[in-house]
C-alpha cells in the first residue's frame, strides 16, 4: 500500500507537468501568430544598382489569327519546327470560294465578249456611218443611191428637213456609251475576281519571317471563326529580356547602354544592350517597360527568368532605397504586396516589386513604396484592405 500511495502522486505530477509545458508552448505560439505591429518604412543605402526580375522573350513574335471562317485542313508543323519566310503554316477549307471564283470567271468571259462587240459597233459607226434617217436608205440601183447622196440630203439640209452631221454625232455617242458600259461591266467582273482571290489568300496563313512555331492553338479538323488565334510564331535566333523598371530609375538608362544580366541557372553575368525604352509608364504599377538585346552566343530560351542590374543613381550619387522587413511581405499570388496604414488609420494593400535581400531580414523595395509610409509587419492571417488595426478582427 505504501508503494501504491507513493506512485500515485508521481503519475499526477507527470500529467501536470505535461499540461504546463503544453500551455507554455501555446502561450509562445499564439502571441507570435498575432504579434503584428506598425513600423515605418526605412531608407537605406544598398549600393549603386538594383536587381530587377525580367523575362526572356523572342526578338519578334506574332499570333496568326483566322481571317475567314472555315475548317482547318492543314497545319504544316508542330511546336519547335522552323520555317522560312512566306512558308505555308495553316490552311483553311476554300471549296466554296473556289466555286464562286469559277462563276466570276464566267462573268468576266461574258463581259469581255460584250466589250469586244461594243468596240466593233463603235468602229463601224466611226468609219461607215449608218443613219436612221430615211434619206440614208439606199433605194434602187447605184444611180438612185448616188442621187440621194448628192442631191436629196443636201436639199433636205437646206430646207431644215434633216441634219446628217448631228445624226452621225448622235450615233457615235450612242455606240461609245454602249462600249463604255460594256467596259464597266468587264471591270466590275474583274473586281469581283480580285475580291475572291483576296478571300482565298486569307484562308492561308504564311510565315511573316524566318522563325519557329512556339504554340499550336488549333488542330486539323477544327472549325474556326474570323479573329480566332491559330498559332504563335516567333523569331528566336535573337533573344531579348523584357523588364519593368520603376519610374525613378528610368532616368539612369539610355539606348545602347550595356547592363549586366544573369539568366536563371547561370552563375555568371552577361552584358545586354538596351534596345528599347517605352515612352509611357504603367499607371497602376508605376513602371516603364524596357527591352535588352542578349548576345547571340547565349544559351537561353523564351520564358526564362532573368535578373537585370539597373543603376540606381547617376555618377557621384548614392541614393537611399526603401527597405521593409521580410515578415511584412505577403505573397498570395504572383506579385508580392504589403499593407500600409493610411492617414485615416485604415489598412490598404500595396503591390510592390522586391529587390535584393539585405542584412537583418530586410528586403529592398524596387517600386511600390516611396519610403514615407507606415506598414504592418507580420500582418495577421486573413487581413484585407479596410481593416483597422485598432479594431478586433
Amino acid at each position: 500500500m505504501a508503494v501504491h500511495r507513493a506512485g500515485l502522486p508521481l503519475k499526477k505530477n507527470k500529467f501536470r507537468s505535461v499540461q504546463i509545458i503544453s500551455a507554455f508552448c501555446l502561450a509562445l505560439t499564439f502571441p507570435a501568430a498575432n504579434a503584428w505591429k506598425i513600423v515605418d518604412v526605412e531608407q537605406k543605402i544598398v549600393g549603386n544598382s538594383s536587381v530587377l526580375g525580367g523575362t526572356v522573350i523572342p526578338y519578334k513574335e506574332v499570333v496568326l489569327n483566322a481571317q475567314m471562317p472555315g475548317r482547318v485542313t492543314l497545319i504544316s508543323g508542330h511546336e519547335g519546327d522552323s520555317f522560312r519566310k512566306n512558308a505555308l503554316l495553316v490552311s483553311l477549307d476554300d471549296d466554296d470560294l473556289q466555286a464562286k471564283r469559277q462563276a466570276v470567271l464566267s462573268r468576266i468571259y461574258g463581259a469581255d465578249s460584250a466589250l469586244k462587240n461594243a468596240r466593233a459597233q463603235y468602229n463601224r459607226e466611226l468609219w461607215s456611218p449608218a443613219s436612221r434617217d430615211s434619206t440614208r436608205q439606199a433605194t434602187g440601183m447605184g444611180m438612185p443611191s448616188m442621187f440621194d447622196s448628192m442631191f436629196t440630203r443636201n436639199f433636205a439640209t437646206m430646207f431644215d428637213a434633216g441634219e446628217p452631221g448631228l445624226n452621225r454625232q448622235t450615233d457615235l455617242i450612242a455606240q461609245g456609251t454602249g462600249m463604255n458600259q460594256a467596259y464597266a461591266g468587264f471591270l466590275e467582273a474583274q473586281a469581283g475576281l480580285a475580291e475572291l482571290d483576296a478571300k482565298i489568300r486569307d484562308t492561308k496563313s504564311l510565315a511573316p519571317f524566318d522563325g519557329v512555331i512556339t504554340d499550336k492553338l488549333v488542330e486539323v479538323g477544327d472549325t474556326v471563326q474570323p479573329g480566332q488565334p491559330l498559332l504563335k510564331f516567333a523569331h528566336i535566333k535573337y533573344l531579348r529580356v523584357k523588364v519593368d523598371v520603376p519610374v525613378r530609375l528610368v532616368k539612369n538608362l539610355k539606348l545602347k547602354q550595356m547592363l549586366p544580366v544573369r539568366l536563371d541557372g547561370s552563375d555568371a553575368d552577361v552584358m545586354a544592350r538596351v534596345s528599347r525604352i517605352y515612352p509611357v509608364a504603367d499607371s497602376s504599377r508605376h513602371t516603364v517597360k524596357i527591352k535588352l538585346d542578349l548576345p547571340t552566343n547565349v544559351v537561353a530560351g523564351p520564358g526564362m527568368y532573368a535578373r537585370v542590374k539597373i543603376p540606381t543613381a547617376e555618377s557621384g550619387q548614392t541614393p537611399s532605397t526603401p527597405v521593409v522587413p521580410e515578415s511584412a511581405i505577403i505573397r498570395r499570388g504572383s506579385l508580392p504586396s504589403v499593407f500600409i496604414v493610411n492617414d485615416e488609420g485604415v489598412a490598404e494593400m500595396r503591390i510592390i516589386r522586391t529587390g535584393a535581400r539585405t542584412d537583418k531580414g530586410m528586403i529592398v523595395i524596387s517600386s511600390g513604396l516611396s519610403g514615407n509610409e507606415r506598414i504592418i509587419d507580420n500582418p495577421p492571417p486573413g487581413i484585407v484592405s479596410g481593416w483597422r488595426p485598432s479594431q478586433p478582427r
